[in-house]
């Protein structure tokens, strides 16, 4: 019993001043990693970088930081960490490998997030989808549709697409085509069409709307209809100024051509 006690008594003296070094190093150097999170979010958020790529860059710094501590604090025991090492290097290379989509998602998330060619609320057409963005994560970003699917894009496609921003200038121009028959005035007809777009309380004034002749089709004469809206009203222009311009017209006794079935019956 005196041997293990004597025993004992060497290891506490051999490794309490290493175990308390070491100790000291860990506790020390959470305090430090937390100062340093801290400090790198507070320059983040005078630069206004968005607040989910704040949050995802602290917790990739703070697992980097705490992984290496692990690796001073085992050192500071009289372990060698060159093999540790080895493996930690390893297991991120084959980490890595593994995770190559998801590192091509991460980085097209940082690249979004960074130079913001849209934002939460923007109507966009990205990968064939038109829809308003209701989510832009680090991974992936959320698009509802007018029909009100939600459609998940993963940020390293996004980023490597041609992505249109409807809502970047405020407005937009609504493109009408509509015929009238031949024998019509076309003038009359312009005149009819433009004053359902310049009465139309929806319908922006400021670049003005515009009727013109675009075609001489096969059966019709065509116009270039062109109202501008917001963003928000565009589908309630799109709808209501199709139908006041067939009620229009119709008002007017102009005709809107349409193809005629001839019947011919033979006699017996």
């Amino acid at each position: 019993m005196e041997k293990y006690l004597t025993l004992l008594k060497d290891l506490l003296v051999e490794y309490s001043p290493k175990v308390l070094y070491a100790l000291g190093l860990l506790i020390v150097g959470l305090y430090a990693i937390k100062f340093v999170i801290r400090l790198i979010k507070k320059l983040l958020n005078v630069r206004h970088v968005d607040e989910t790529l704040q949050t995802f860059l602290g917790n990739l710094l703070g697992w980097g930081l705490k992984a290496l501590l692990l690796v001073a604090v085992i050192s500071k025991l009289g372990v060698d960490t060159t093999a540790l090492a080895a493996v930690m290097a390893a297991a991120g290379l084959g980490l890595g490998l593994a995770l190559q989509g998801a590192l091509g998602n991460f980085a097209g998330g940082v690249l979004i997030i960074l130079f913001k060619p849209f934002k939460v609320g923007d109507l966009v057409d990205v990968q064939g989808e038109i829809g308003t963005v209701k989510d832009i994560e680090i991974f992936t970003t959320q698009i509802l549709t007018p029909n009100n699917k939600r459609v998940i894009i993963p940020n390293g496609t996004l980023a490597n697409s041609n992505i249109i921003n409807l809502s970047a200038e405020g407005k937009l121009r609504i493109d009408l085509t509509i015929g009238v028959g031949y024998n019509e005035d076309i003038k009359q007809a312009k005149a009819v069409l433009l004053k359902v777009l310049t009465s139309h309380p929806k319908v922006i004034q400021e670049p003005l709307p515009t009727v013109d002749v675009s075609e001489l089709a096969d059966s019709s004469v065509n116009f270039a209809v062109r109202p501008w809206s917001t963003v928000e009203d565009y589908w309630t222009v799109y709808f209501e100024v199709t139908e006041n311009c067939k009620l229009a017209l119709d008002a007017a006794g102009i005709e809107i051509p349409y193809p005629h079935t001839v019947e011919i019956h033979k006699k017996e």
